[in-house]
């Protein structure tokens, strides 16, 4: 396919789901609470979006081998779109439970799908910058969702932001109908393939190798001279599993920064709610701009490993500089430095597996390591729970400096294998 022609319809898809994804997270208890349900079911329902998250990753690799990005992506956004009309009618906790837990699944499926695109579609030149673009499109809806719902929290009826998010959803479904495969590109002309052929990610020219909707015109091409297929040091086992460590690590990071900074702000910095969201709004929106800046550096260093490390140093020295001190202007800068790391690492990583993961088993790794990551998103906050039970919030934030450091010791492992093997 041509990427570049269906890189903004990827945007919008991102960018909406996203958005509609931020826009009932800050809303999504306060609906259910409204029927009464008890405290110990409300935490099911919430954790079964978390299991969905877990067991989407695979099963969506397998769809978009089978049916195509296309069509994949389809699906996702119906099931997205069908989970949130139905929050809005439903009022049993059996429902809530299972729509939560389908959209966890359609959620991590969207995650799976999209990147795999890039990463099939794109090449060692470029996938960088593609991924920068679909993380800044995330990073937009991100920071408007929640600005959205709450003011029409403020006017209107808790199940109409929902409402909102399924129009959302059935947008990017007429966004991702719109999106041109291989066959109706208009890629039967040999000048055009000329054209196109260092966009072209296979190195023997095998056309088949793409998904059913991503299928490369039989005339062969020859690749471009400068994109070669990278050397490979580790083993598809070894990849896997530092992969799947590597984020792991950042997204148990993650999910403990955004389980527990609002407390740490409320109740260590003594600061006020609406400071404390403009500290996530500036975290978004640093991302937001940084996202193809740092995917346009990952293509020209060619060391993306590197970049992701100098991202998760960033992310680092985000904690450090809140847990240094509790001046606004002092952490807002920390916030913004986080920000960029976050995008240096996110468009990087996922670049990286494009590069070093053959077209057949890529959307399957990249399934894989999603849903591995979020049993971090899972297993973190419990470890930090504990944590704060028996230590301090201080301590939450010197636990997840660790998981940093770790993801940073086994990117720089991993770097040295690949470094090894070129020479």
């Amino acid at each position: 396919m041509d990427i570049r022609r269906n890189l903004p319809l990827l945007m919008i898809i991102c960018f909406l789901s996203q958005m509609g994804g931020f826009m009932i997270l800050p809303i999504f208890p306060l609906f259910i609470e409204e029927f009464g349900l008890s405290g110990w079911m409300m935490g099911v329902i919430f954790a079964l979006f978390y299991v969905g998250k877990v067991i989407g990753g695979v099963p969506a690799a397998a769809l978009y081998r089978k049916i195509g990005g296309k069509r994949a992506l389809i699906a996702m956004l119906l099931l997205l779109a069908v989970c949130m009309g139905g929050f809005a009618v439903s009022s049993v906790a059996l429902l809530f439970g299972l729509l939560r837990l389908l959209q966890g699944l359609a959620s991590t499926g969207l995650t799976v799908v999209v990147r795999s695109i890039i990463g099939d579609g794109g090449n060692v030149d470029n996938r960088g910058l593609y991924n920068g673009y679909i993380s800044s499109s995330e990073g937009g809806g991100m920071v408007l969702g929640p600005v959205i719902s709450g003011w029409l929290a403020l006017h209107w009826p808790l199940s109409v932001p929902f409402l909102l998010v399924t129009l959302c959803c059935l947008m990017a479904v007429g966004a991702a109908m719109g999106i041109r495969s291989a066959t109706k590109a208009g890629l039967a002309s040999g000048s055009e393939l000329s054209s196109q052929a260092s966009d072209v990610i296979s190195t023997d020219a095998k056309p088949t190798q793409t998904p059913a909707d991503y299928t490369i015109s039989p005339v062969n091409v020859t690749p471009s001279p400068i994109t070669p297929e990278p050397s490979i040091g580790l083993t598809r086992r070894q990849q896997l599993i530092g992969y799947a460590t590597v984020h792991f690590l950042e997204m148990s990071a993650y999910a403990v920064f955004l389980t527990y900074f609002a407390l740490y702000a409320a109740h260590i910095m003594h600061w006020d709610p609406f400071a404390t969201s403009l500290a996530f709004t500036v975290a978004g929106i640093s991302t937001l701009a940084a996202a193809p800046v740092a995917g346009y550096l990952s293509d020209r260093m060619g060391d993306r490993l590197l970049l992701c490390m100098f991202g998760m140093l960033m992310i680092g020295i985000e904690v450090v500089v809140f847990l240094s001190t509790s001046s606004y202007v002092w952490v807002y800068v920390g916030m913004l430095i986080g920000g960029v790391g976050g995008a240096c690492y996110m468009d990087s990583f996922f670049a990286h597996i494009g590069d070093h993961i053959p077209d057949e088993g890529r959307s399957s790794v990249i399934g894989k390591i999603v849903s591995a990551a979020e049993i971090g998103s899972i297993v973190s906050p419990l470890v930090a729970a504990l944590l704060v039970e028996y230590g301090s919030l201080y301590t939450v934030f010197l636990f997840n400096l660790l998981l940093v450091a770790a993801a940073i010791a086994v990117q720089a492992v991993m770097r040295s294998r690949y470094r090894l093997k070129r020479v």
